[in-house]
């Protein structure tokens, strides 16, 4: 079969090759998927430069991709949640990295059924970005009438969580640039900012919650506008005490500076090492069929075409999700 691989850290035309590889094969609690659809990450890419090396070695050559949709081809013996022909959708675990390819195997506790009202392309789109954004918001507590900041709203993970945070009843604010104030807009956020024209410190304060998805002092700045007691909520900063153990991160302890800002404003500090998680694909799925989210899709592209996928993927350009299609 054929898969797009990282064969070399560095620049994403010379890191990733479309290659001929052995089909999977498939463990007793294992599906084959034949994959109609993967999306793109921000951390596939970064995998590919060699950034993320320490955190995730790789045995080179691997197949690229976290994020799929497609039908199941073949199931293990010990598999009774799904049938063959199924359509599915899933974020895989790291250990199944590989899903810009035509069939991968994935564990099927981490796997759920495909939206049946969204194609294939626009399924493949959502299970990293959404399963960041609940597993964020959840550990933020996020509940009706939180006052709640969502920085990069235009992004994947960002325009996911303005969704979601409006289906639970929260009043949202949202950063973006002046090129996607309107489209950001119509995702429902109630004050979208313009970050070129306005300070966002200056417009959004007391809130409940701040989902920080920038990092860097974005983090730290969070502290100001929070209320007392309030919630950051972090995928981007410092990992937590909780994330640093799923991350394999011993003996670690928060920042001194982070630390202080926790301790002086009576805080809650969460971080996200989002993890693979079916029950929550469900609920996506549920949001999806019901109307509360919709898949947000920049641009598609062929699988021959993956790797110029890749480079405009990070050029920080894209609006929504970036797809490889292989239906």
């Amino acid at each position: 079969m054929k898969a797009l691989q990282i064969v070399k850290y560095g620049e994403i035309k010379e890191s990733l090759s479309i290659n001929e590889i052995e089909k999977p094969s498939v463990q007793a609690n294992d599906i084959l998927v034949e994959v109609k659809a993967a999306s793109l990450n921000p951390i596939d890419y970064k995998m590919a430069q060699g950034y993320l090396k320490e955190m995730v070695p790789l045995d080179l050559p691997v197949t690229i991709g976290f994020d799929v949709s497609g039908v199941v081809a073949e199931k293990g013996n010990e598999v009774t949640n799904f049938e063959v022909g199924d359509e599915i959708y899933a974020r895989v675990p790291h250990e199944q990295m590989g899903t810009v390819a035509e069939f991968v195997t994935i564990n099927s506790d981490k796997v759920a059924k495909k939206p049946e009202n969204i194609s294939f392309e626009e399924a493949s789109g959502l299970p990293l970005t959404g399963l960041t954004a609940i597993q964020a918001l959840e550990k933020a507590g996020i509940k009706e009438d939180d006052r709640i900041l969502i920085h990069a709203g235009s992004g994947g993970v960002g325009s996911f969580a303005i969704q979601y945070a409006k289906a639970k009843g929260a009043i949202v604010y949202t950063t973006t640039s002046t090129k996607n104030v309107d489209w950001v807009k119509a995702l429902g956020a109630d004050r979208v900012i313009d970050y070129k024209e306005e300070d966002y410190k200056e417009v959004a304060n007391n809130l409940d919650i701040v989902f920080d998805t920038l990092g860097d002092d974005y983090t730290f700045d969070a502290f100001e506008i929070i209320k007392e007691g309030g919630v950051v909520t972090s995928i981007a900063g410092p990992p937590s005490e909780e994330s640093a153990k799923i991350m394999g991160i011993n003996d670690y302890e928060l920042p001194e500076q982070l630390s202080k800002l926790v301790k002086d404003k009576s805080a809650v500090y969460k971080h996200t090492w989002m993890q693979p998680n079916s029950a929550q694909l469900n609920e996506i799925k549920t949001m999806v069929e019901e109307g509360d989210i919709k898949p947000i899709v920049d641009l598609i592209y062929s699988f021959e075409d993956g790797v110029n996928a890749y480079q405009y993927l990070s050029t920080g350009r894209a609006q929504g999700k970036v797809i490889i299609s292989l239906s």
